[in-house]
């Protein structure tokens, strides 16, 4: 079950109990001359859980999400193991569980590092960078993005790098965000300039060759409630249209702030001195 909704059923709860607590049982044990005057298990646990989980509840649903990096699409900017803080008010403030968004702060910016629920599967959160926003222009040919018709920054930084010998390691630069990226270079999937539509994000992983992104997690099946849609005037060398999978603005969750723990698994320590800023 969804711990969101297990933590706002605890918080309802327990809440209830408090309330009543509050109003009714005190009273009662008050003016019961013949009982010891204390509350029962249910009332002293719900009495003692309710602002603990009241706290939590506001915390991680309007301010601030931890989550674990499990896979290695995001590298080398996030490690497997790495432990995240999301920033859950930067794309508007969203009520637990449903979702909806009831106060909008701001939207995601090309080069963010974005947690949003995986469009085929909401049960699953996703972390990726933030290419193209609505009404941008996204081409990838021979390894090199193209926002806007305009090449983006790129600078070779490393051949086949200690950490990654199969992938050379390389610095792009666009809309003020500097990050680093992975390519495979005998591995390229290129494709033309795609618009990106009102309410939907384009996003990549920086281990460009090894990510499940909006380049691919459609396979080539068209379904418009899940952000998998066809690219007008293209299709491959069987006539199938081009599918390209755009992330939905109510999917979002939020913006990965920071690194504050690496802890690849239980069987080793965790270490503090990873915290970074995520960029």
């Amino acid at each position: 079950m969804d711990f969101s909704l297990l933590l706002v059923l605890g918080t309802l709860f327990t809440g209830v109990v408090w309330l009543l607590d509050l109003l009714v049982f005190r009273k009662k044990r008050k003016k019961d001359t013949f009982g010891d005057g204390k509350p029962g298990l249910v009332v002293e646990y719900s009495n003692s859980f309710f602002p603990v989980l009241a706290l939590v509840l506001v915390l991680r649903s309007f301010l601030f999400e931890p989550f674990q990096i499990p896979s290695g699409s995001m590298l080398p900017t996030l490690k497997i193991g790495d432990f995240i803080l999301v920033n859950k008010y930067s794309y508007g403030v969203r009520l637990p569980v449903v979702h909806t968004r009831v106060l909008e702060v701001g939207d995601p910016q090309p080069g963010d590092v974005a947690v949003f629920r995986y469009p085929l599967d909401e049960r699953l959160n996703y972390i990726k960078r933030v290419i193209g926003v609505p009404g941008d222009r996204i081409s990838y040919v021979d390894k090199q993005l193209y926002i806007n018709g305009e090449p983006v920054a790129r600078e070779l930084l490393e051949r086949y790098p200690v950490d990654a010998p199969s992938e050379w390691l390389l610095q792009e630069s666009f809309s003020g965000v500097d990050y680093k990226v992975y390519n495979y270079p005998a591995r390229s999937f290129d494709f033309p300039e795609i618009l990106v539509p009102e309410g939907h994000y384009f996003v990549m992983g920086d281990n460009r060759d090894h990510s499940n992104d909006s380049r691919f997690w459609c396979q080539g099946q068209p379904h418009a409630e899940t952000g998998c849609l066809i690219v007008p005037g293209y299709e491959n060398q069987r006539g199938a249209p081009l599918v390209m999978g755009f992330v939905p603005e109510q999917t979002l969750v939020g913006k990965a702030v920071a690194v504050w723990m690496h802890w690849p698994n239980f069987l080793s320590l965790p270490r503090f001195s990873d915290v970074r800023r995520i960029e």
